[in-house]
């Protein structure tokens, strides 16, 4: 049995396993599309290559020797990792399977991220994709690390946006999230006056909704907030909004997900006079950067969803 790894082929032992199912050269040749004269030639080459028969031959049909049970066990195993790993390819090149990162700001997360994974697993239910929500520095930062196939993102100031490709996204809208029961939870809506003289829970300096709250505080004449607890978190923001005072900007995507209009749940998302617009985000990948079929997909889901639903800020 010297070199037969070298000279068994995956055809010889599709044959085995026919045979050693079925009982029958002939049929085993039908279940593999061959004439029984071709099988029979191709078992006796076998046999002369590993040097002994592999099946007895009686009136009722065949059965293996010892050497041919152990072919026959283990062309099962062999055949079922090649068939796996042939499935698993196609999956791969059509898109079906693989992994996918994507990172992305709150609100296109919740409203473009998130559904269009559902598309997704509809038809590649073994895909496997990473999702992390974080502010555009830090998204950018770690799409040039090649940490993700692309980001929902703005693109900060000082950063050369020439290395990247872009499609259009979307501007935020924002609301501001209060408990139940909080004093301005009865209100239809905010008045500019109504900002001034809370605690906030709200991203750190610099960041774009930030520079949004505080660019409408000037514009309104009022006095900039002191007390402040500074997150990027939902979940923080959530809990200490739970039983506190205080009042958290989020955007309309995230308002209608935590609070939204038709619920009696812990939380009310209010809505400004005057709209507040945070500058857009976009759909951002890095030129020159590979994507798999599957990371190519889901960009073109969360694109679908991003250019049919195209939102306008209240008053355009």
């Amino acid at each position: 049995m010297i070199n037969l790894a070298n000279r068994l082929q995956l055809k010889d032992f599709r044959l085995i396993q026919a045979i050693a199912d079925t009982g029958q050269l002939a049929l085993a040749a039908e279940r593999l599309a061959m004439t029984q004269p071709a099988a029979s030639r191709m078992l006796a080459s076998m046999e002369r290559l590993v040097g002994t028969p592999l099946f007895v031959r009686h009136p009722k049909g065949m059965t293996p020797t010892a050497v041919g049970e152990i072919l026959a066990r283990n062309a099962n195993s062999l055949l079922r990792g090649v068939d796996q790993a042939l499935f698993e390819a196609d999956a791969a090149m059509t898109g079906r399977a693989g992994t996918v990162r994507v990172g992305s700001v709150t609100g296109g997360a919740v409203a473009f991220v998130v559904p269009a994974i559902r598309q997704l697993k509809r038809t590649a239910p073994g895909a496997d994709i990473h999702v992390d929500v974080a502010p555009s520095d830090e998204l950018i930062a770690g799409l040039l690390r090649g940490d993700y196939d692309f980001v929902l993102s703005r693109i900060p100031p000082g950063t050369d946006a020439r290395q990247f490709s872009v499609r259009r996204g979307r501007v935020e809208v924002i609301h501001f999230l209060v408990r139940r029961g909080h004093p301005l939870s009865a209100r239809d809506a905010l008045r500019p006056s109504d900002l001034a003289g809370w605690e906030w829970v709200i991203q750190a300096p610099h960041t774009p909704m930030r520079q949004a709250v505080e660019e409408a505080f000037i514009a309104y004449g009022l006095p900039l907030p002191e007390e402040i607890v500074n997150t990027t978190s939902l979940l923080v923001m959530i809990a200490y909004l739970t039983s506190t005072d205080a009042i958290a900007p989020i955007t309309r995507e995230v308002a209608d997900l935590v609070a939204p209009g038709d619920s009696d749940g812990r939380f009310v998302a209010l809505g400004p006079d005057e709209p507040i617009i945070i500058n857009p985000y976009h759909l951002v990948s890095l030129k020159g950067q590979p994507m798999s079929p599957l990371a190519m997909r889901f960009r073109d889901l969360v694109f679908e969803g991003l250019s049919t639903t195209r939102n306008i800020a209240p008053g355009n």
